[in-house]
């Protein structure tokens, strides 16, 4: 055969080789698993006791945004595994809708309002000269990964009077729970129980000033 009769039998040859790699690649393709779509998750203090019939703080009540560090600041999950308890990780499909600095502020400030522990309950934002400063710092926010995996909260809160530079309060407030079921959902469970428990006890404490 002349190379010129050739030229079409190659050009074929070609042709089905490039077909098959695209097959294979395809076929790579829909081989993979699809990526998880992200998962976002909140905290919520329900108050569910009485209100107070009467301010325990009259004035402004101000809560200042919490402050956290590393990762507890950061809205990916944060998980230990409970063999290596001096190691911190961060799931990457499961979020906090907000950073875990505003959102457990911001249910405080929910919390306390309802409790009607203050004549108002106020943010920074508002520009209200407060009567007193709250403020609240996250030392714990995380799951713990074992046999049974189980969650960690601890919040340390204070309480001054910024007109004298009082420090009216100080405690550090904590609590661990063994979750129903596996996973991050039933983590968030858990913390959300947490997170009642402990502004529970922290209302208790301010009415007991």
């Amino acid at each position: 055969m002349s190379a010129d009769n050739m030229k079409p039998v190659r050009k074929l040859m070609r042709r089905g080789v490039a077909m098959i790699a695209l097959a294979l690649l395809v076929a790579g393709c829909a081989a993979q698993p699809p990526v998880p779509s992200d998962k976002f998750y909140r905290l919520q203090a329900v108050f569910a006791a009485e209100p107070s019939s009467s301010p325990k703080f009259p004035g402004n009540f101000e809560i200042e945004r919490f402050t956290a560090d590393g990762l507890t600041a950061g809205r990916p999950i944060v998980y230990m595994e409970a063999s290596d308890p001096n190691q911190l990780q961060e799931y990457h499909y499961h979020f906090w809708t907000q950073p875990p600095t505003v959102m457990l502020r911001d249910e405080l400030v929910t919390y306390l309002r309802h409790a009607k522990i203050a004549g108002s309950v106020v943010i920074p934002e508002m520009r209200l000269e407060p009567q007193y400063v709250m403020t609240g710092r996250i030392r714990k926010l995380e799951q713990v990964i074992g046999q049974p995996n189980r969650t960690r909260m601890e919040i340390e809160i204070a309480l001054r009077q910024p007109s004298t530079g009082k420090l009216l309060f100080l405690k550090s407030y904590e609590h661990e729970a063994t979750q129903n079921s596996p996973g991050v959902a039933a983590a968030v469970d858990s913390l959300n129980e947490a997170l009642n428990i402990i502004y529970s006890d922290l209302l208790a404490d301010l009415r007991a000033l």
